[in-house]
């Protein structure tokens, strides 16, 4: 545990090094990198999330896409996250624990029809072993599903080695900027 602080600190200071205008083109070939996948071109839905400041931004791709697919982004619930379809922005509302934007339509439940997810993380390594936040949300949502389960990063997201405990669920793709893990 003191492992993951540690590192959570670093990659948030390193974070604190660039404007969101830079981490918006940082994050503009990671996209470039997931469309050109067959998995995503042949996918009919997928989640994906809604960033924060200090996150790869995904608003839009989200934008872009959540017309031609079914798009669905994940919403706050107590200690857990349920999944709305995206809409269009005029359907979102601040989330009621951390003032992200959520789609505010009914809970999407049929979980078999997702064809792959789009993640984040704090670090991941190139082994596809990914770090959140802390608070395990992704863990226990990632359980409950079988699609493909791609991790986004910027490069410097990317380190030697991710510390994992047994609940920690590994991706099956890692893209950054520069790197993909397959």
């Amino acid at each position: 545990m003191e492992e993951k602080k540690i590192l959570r600190k670093q990659i948030r200071d390193k974070k604190k090094l660039y404007s969101l205008e830079e981490k918006k083109e940082f994050s503009k070939p990671i996209f470039e990198r997931i469309e050109r996948l067959e998995i995503f071109q042949k996918a009919k839905t997928l989640l994906c999330y809604w960033s924060m400041e200090d996150e790869v931004f995904t608003q839009d791709f989200v934008n872009k896409w959540y017309k031609s697919k079914t798009l669905l982004l994940p919403c706050v619930e107590g200690n857990d996250l349920v999944l709305r379809q995206y809409l269009g922005k005029e359907s979102m509302k601040a989330g009621e624990q951390f003032g992200i934007l959520e789609p505010t339509g009914k809970e999407y439940t049929d979980f078999e029809n997702i064809d792959i997810m789009i993640i984040p993380g704090v670090a991941f390594d190139s082994n596809k072993n990914r770090m959140g936040r802390g608070r395990g949300f992704y863990d226990r949502l990632l359980n409950t599903l079988s699609a493909k389960k791609i991790g986004i990063c910027f490069d410097f997201q990317i380190v030697e080695s991710v510390p994992t405990e047994s609940f920690d669920i590994k991706m099956d793709v890692v893209i950054s900027s520069s790197f993909i893990f397959q």
